[in-house]
């Protein structure tokens, strides 16, 4: 029978969470890393014995860990036994170098800060990790401060994407509330030279020439705070997903509006429909009906937390629009917890499985599609983010 593996990166720790296909009878171990927070991980769909993770610390900085094994051991890439982080300078593994210029040795641009000015990139920890899906040894990696990183070598070294942010707009971008993240890679499996990212609080891009070039894809994006609603770029976009069947069908949860677009980006439609509250921070797709869609309303971009402290994911079956609240098996009284952008996934099983975790430290799995929900582990330590492997 076929199983799955979950992946959770937390405040203070990973865990990896197995079950059949049945999904009723979970095994929970970790925590790996215990004490450092796991900004993400993601298992590699040429192989899913490898799984890279994103290890932070205020002390010691990023550190890459790699499983071969699943995740029941780790290493970090290309540095030998007994010199492991932490270490000063980082080793190459750990090492985010932004492009430079040959004649100065400075970096190319400057980004613009909370008060206006412009402010130099800093390296402070990489947010995402979206592995190719061809090739195990191919991963690319998003950053704080938002940039894009590749490695062709399995996490050993990284090299940045430079025309990201040398595409003109970089000296604009500025901080969202909890930093200039780029959170969100997605690459067409039709065609590994198109990828999407999202930064907060720069909005959506696309390369179509693998990563050589980039374009603004924000046309339709609406946020109250900017003074000219046509701006290329400026737009807090908190996560997007696809369907991959249906790469150019893209879906949105902004600071404020669903949205979805029908043409890779070029063109976004508001889908908020019904939805009690159209702030939030994850949204995904059922892996078999490429028009059903999953959100976590919260209350609005000041409170954090569900609204009336009921817990509630919210599903379109029409791909936006029209929404009913699923509520059975999450708690219904006294919840104040948040779920974050990268915090909600889906396996691939005939029976759609839908993953959750919050920021009180629960992990909710529904092997039904969202009818019901039932806990994978709970009394973790904050979630950050949720990843699921078919195995």
């Amino acid at each position: 029978m076929s199983g799955v593996r979950v992946l959770v990166g937390t405040h203070k720790g990973a865990f990896v969470c197995e079950a059949d296909g049945k999904r009723e009878k979970w095994t929970v171990s970790g925590p790996h890393f215990g004490g450092w927070e796991i900004y993400h991980m993601k298992g590699s769909p040429a192989d899913p014995n490898r799984i890279y993770a994103s290890q932070t610390s205020g002390w010691f900085g990023q550190v890459v860990q790699r499983s071969d094994d699943g995740g029941k051991t780790w290493f970090q890439p290309g540095v030998k036994a007994g010199e492991e982080t932490p270490a000063w300078p980082p080793k190459p593994s750990n090492r985010f170098s932004y492009d430079t210029s040959e004649e100065t040795g400075k970096p190319l641009t400057t980004h613009q800060w909370y008060d206006g000015t412009q402010h130099p990139w800093e390296f402070k920890r990489v947010w995402h990790f979206e592995p190719a899906p061809n090739n195990p040894d191919v991963v690319y990696a998003g950053v704080e401060d938002a940039a894009l990183f590749k490695s062709t070598d399995g996490g050993e070294s990284w090299h940045e994407l430079p025309g990201l942010r040398g595409h003109g707009t970089g000296s604009q971008w500025t901080p969202g509330a909890g930093g200039m993240g780029l959170h969100t890679i997605m690459v067409d499996p039709r065609n590994p030279d198109r990828i999407y990212i999202a930064i907060s609080a720069a909005g959506a891009f696309r390369t179509d020439d693998g990563g050589k070039t980039w374009k603004p894809i924000n046309k339709g994006l609406r946020s109250n705070y900017m003074p000219d609603q046509d701006a290329e770029i400026g737009h807090c976009v908190h996560h997007m997903t696809m369907h991959p069947s249906r790469p150019d069908v893209l879906f949105m949860q902004k600071h404020w509006d669903v949205l979805r677009s029908d043409n890779a980006g070029e063109q976004w439609t508001e889908v908020s429909g019904n939805l009690p509250t159209d702030f939030g921070f994850c949204i995904d797709v059922h892996a078999h009906e490429p028009e059903t869609l999953y959100v976590v309303p919260i209350k609005s971009d000041s409170l954090h937390y569900p609204i009336d402290g009921a817990l509630k994911v919210f599903r379109s079956r029409s791909g936006g629009n029209e929404w009913e609240p699923l509520t059975k098996g999450l708690p219904q009284q006294n919840c104040y917890v948040n779920v974050l952008r990268d915090a909600m996934a889906v396996d691939t099983l005939e029976d759609c499985g839908v993953y959750f975790g919050t920021t009180g430290g629960q992990v909710y799995v529904s092997p039904n599609g969202g009818d019901t929900w039932q806990p994978i582990a709970e009394n973790l330590p904050a979630v950050l983010s949720v990843e699921v492997q078919t195995l």
